[in-house]
């Protein structure tokens, strides 16, 4: 398990949630640090990170935490790092002045060209409730319905499985996309099925996890704004880089971007293995 720590508040609100996660699967933590400059290395190495380790080690005794500072840009040292972790954590935003632009231009990239699952720390402080899995039955899912149930178990927190549909997303037997017909659907028909496109997801996992309560919820309407509501009433979601709808070559969907940016608890993105 790592976590990146830039001396900003959030990297260091996310070292404890990195902390967290580490004891609750029995790990270790490494805190990395990426520098470009040799003028911000004493401070950081006998400051900051000092600081954060014995602050660690006090609220989670027994836990092994280690620090490494490497030379190089976040985005290359965390992407590197991130090949042997767990998970890697990061805060919302860091030490640039810019804030979220730091959130767009490092964790956007290592969510979509990380290797593992990528937490970002974000949303309202302490959230409650269940672990909200984003699903749409796509086999690209499957690592991230994986990591949600045993995050779920790890936490002793339900699970909701949300699957949000649309009649506009629809594929339709008509070639001709203006043509009225197609926009005829059978609504109850439509439902029924992405019903049981969900019970089907899901099933797997409920039998593999039943520790876990699973909290099936459907929902017709739009996408990223019934999962950012959705975030509201969650302790975190997990969510796939890319599943039905994303387009070749494009690692990382709108949802989980969306999600990054705007959900109201923790966020994480899990690539296909």
């Amino acid at each position: 398990m790592i976590v990146g720590v830039d001396g900003s508040s959030s990297s260091l609100a996310a070292a404890d949630m990195a902390a967290e996660e580490a004891r609750l699967r029995g790990g270790r933590l490494r805190i990395v640090h990426a520098f470009a400059r040799s003028s911000d290395l004493d401070p950081m190495i006998h400051g900051v990170l000092a600081e954060t380790e014995r602050r660690l080690n006090e609220r989670f005794p027994g836990l092994e935490i280690t620090r490494t500072v490497v030379s190089g840009d976040a985005l290359t040292v965390l992407r590197t790092e991130s090949r042997h972790a767990v998970l890697t954590v990061l805060g919302r935003r860091g030490r640039s002045r810019f804030g979220d632009l730091l959130l767009g231009s490092t964790t956007m990239q290592l969510a979509a060209h990380g290797h593992g699952p990528l937490m970002v720390l974000r949303g309202r402080p302490d959230p409650q409730g269940p672990v909200l899995l984003a699903t749409d039955g796509s086999p690209a899912g499957n690592a991230a319905a994986s990591f949600a149930f045993t995050e779920a178990a790890l936490r002793g927190a339900p699970l909701m499985a949300m699957h949000v549909w649309n009649t506009w997303s629809e594929p339709t037997p008509y070639e001709e996309p203006g043509d009225p017909l197609s926009v005829v659907v059978d609504l109850d028909q439509l439902e029924l099925r992405h019903r049981r496109l969900l019970e089907d997801a899901m099933k797997p996992w409920m039998a593999a996890h039943q520790d876990v309560m699973v909290q099936p919820r459907l929902e017709r309407g739009r996408v990223r704004q019934a999962l950012l509501e959705a975030t509201g009433e969650a302790q975190l979601v997990v969510a796939g880089a890319r599943g039905h709808g994303g387009v070749a070559g494009m690692l990382l969907g709108s949802v989980s971007q969306a999600l990054l940016l705007h959900a109201e608890c923790p966020v994480t993105v899990v690539r296909a293995l």
